[in-house]
C-alpha cells in the first residue's frame, strides 16, 4: 500500500483513497489531441506492471460511439483537457459517469466544465513556471502507479515518487545539454514542407503529440507519427536523403524496434534528427524506471526543439488558422 511518509499530490491520493476497497478491473485514458497523447507512456506502464488490471486509450468522442461493453462500476476512467472545456472529453467524462465509473478529470482550470463533469479533479501545472513533478505527465504518472500500487501492491510507487521528485533537476540539465542543438534544428529545418517523427513503445505517444500539436497544429507542417515496428510495412518507401525525420530512441524494452528503424533510415536518409534517451543524465530517476521516465524528459527536450523552430520560422507557437476562430 501507499508509504504514508512519501509526498503525493494531495488531489491524487484523494483518487487513491477512494479506489481502496473498490473493485477496478479497467482503466480507460480518454482525451484528444495532445491530452491523449501523453497518456500513452501510461497504457505502456499499465501493460507492463499490471497482472489483472487491463486498460485502453480513447480519443473522447470515439469512447462514447464504440461505447465499450464493458465500461462501468468496475471501471475508472481518466480524462484530460488542458482548458477544461473540450467538448468530447466533457461529454466522455459525462457519458462515463452516467455509466456508473469513477472518474478524474486532469485539466489545468479547476472550475472548468470537465472539472464539473468529473467525480475527481486533478489541477495540473502548466508554463514556464510549472514544476515537473505537477505537470500533467508528472500526475498521471503518480496516479497511474498508485493505482498499480493499491489494486494490486506494486513496490514500484515510492520510487516513482522520489524520481518525480528529482525530475525537474533533469529537465533544466537537458535544457542545458540540447540548448545548441534546439537552436540548430530550428535554422536546419525551418524551410522544410515536411517533417516524420518516429518512436515506440513508451516514447511512441511523445512523437505522436510532437506531429500532431506541434508541427500540425502549431507550425502548419505536414507530418505523421510512425511507429518504429510499422516502419518497414509502409512508411519506409518515403525515406531518402532530402526528407526530414525524428527519431526518438528509448530506454523501454521496445528500444530495439527504433535501433532497427535507426540503422535503416541512415543508409538512405541525410536528415535525421537522432534523440537518445541514453546520452540524457537521468541522475535522481530509479534505474529501475528510467524507461519509464524517459519520454518526459524527451517530451520536454523536444519543446525546446519547438520553441526554436516557431523563433526560426518566425510563427509563434500560438498561432492558429482554424483552431477556436471558426465553428468546427
Amino acid at each position: 500500500m501507499v508509504n504514508s511518509q512519501v509526498v503525493v499530490d494531495p488531489q491524487v491520493k484523494n483518487v487513491l483513497e477512494a479506489l481502496k476497497g473498490r473493485t477496478i478491473n479497467h482503466v480507460y485514458f480518454v482525451a484528444c489531441g495532445g491530452s491523449s497523447a501523453i497518456m500513452y507512456p501510461n497504457k505502456y506502464i499499465l501493460d507492463r506492471e499490471a497482472k489483472n488490471l487491463t486498460s485502453d486509450v480513447y480519443s473522447a468522442n470515439e469512447f462514447i460511439h464504440r461505447n465499450p461493453k464493458k465500461l462501468g462500476e468496475n471501471s475508472l476512467v481518466v480524462l484530460c483537457s488542458m482548458s477544461g472545456t473540450t467538448p468530447e472529453t466533457v461529454a466522455a467524462a459525462t457519458f462515463a459517469r452516467q455509466k456508473g465509473a469513477l472518474t478524474v478529470g486532469y485539466t489545468n482550470q479547476p472550475t472548468s466544465p470537465l472539472a464539473i463533469e468529473s467525480e475527481f479533479v486533478v489541477k495540473y501545472e502548466w508554463g514556464t513556471e510549472s514544476v515537473a513533478f505537477n505537470t500533467n505527465l508528472g500526475l498521471l504518472y503518480q496516479l497511474t502507479f498508485g493505482v498499480l500500487n493499491v489494486l494490486e501492491g506494486n513496490d514500484k510507487f515510492d520510487k516513482v515518487i522520489n524520481s518525480l521528485t528529482n525530475l525537474q533537476a533533469v529537465f533544466e540539465k537537458s535544457d542545458v545539454q540540447y540548448k545548441d542543438q534546439a537552436f540548430q534544428f530550428g535554422q536546419d529545418y525551418k524551410d522544410e514542407k515536411v517533417i516524420y517523427t518516429m518512436a515506440s513503445g513508451a516514447n511512441y505517444g511523445i512523437a505522436y503529440s510532437y506531429a500532431i500539436c506541434i508541427l500540425m497544429e502549431m507550425q502548419w507542417i505536414h507530418s505523421n507519427a510512425i511507429h518504429a515496428g510499422e516502419y518497414f510495412h509502409g512508411p519506409f518507401e518515403i525515406i531518402d536523403k532530402d526528407v526530414p525525420f525524428i527519431i526518438l530512441l528509448g530506454l523501454d524494452e521496445t528500444r530495439p524496434l527504433d535501433e532497427r528503424a535507426l540503422d535503416f533510415s541512415k543508409k538512405y536518409g541525410e536528415k535525421l534528427v537522432v534523440l537518445d534517451a541514453k546520452d540524457l543524465d537521468l541522475t535522481g530517476v530509479d534505474e529501475d524506471l528510467k524507461g519509464y521516465i524517459a519520454p518526459l524528459v524527451l517530451n520536454n527536450v523536444l519543446r525546446r526543439y519547438a520553441e526554436q523552430l516557431a523563433e526560426a520560422r518566425n510563427h509563434p507557437l500560438s498561432k492558429r488558422r482554424y483552431m477556436w476562430k471558426v465553428e468546427y
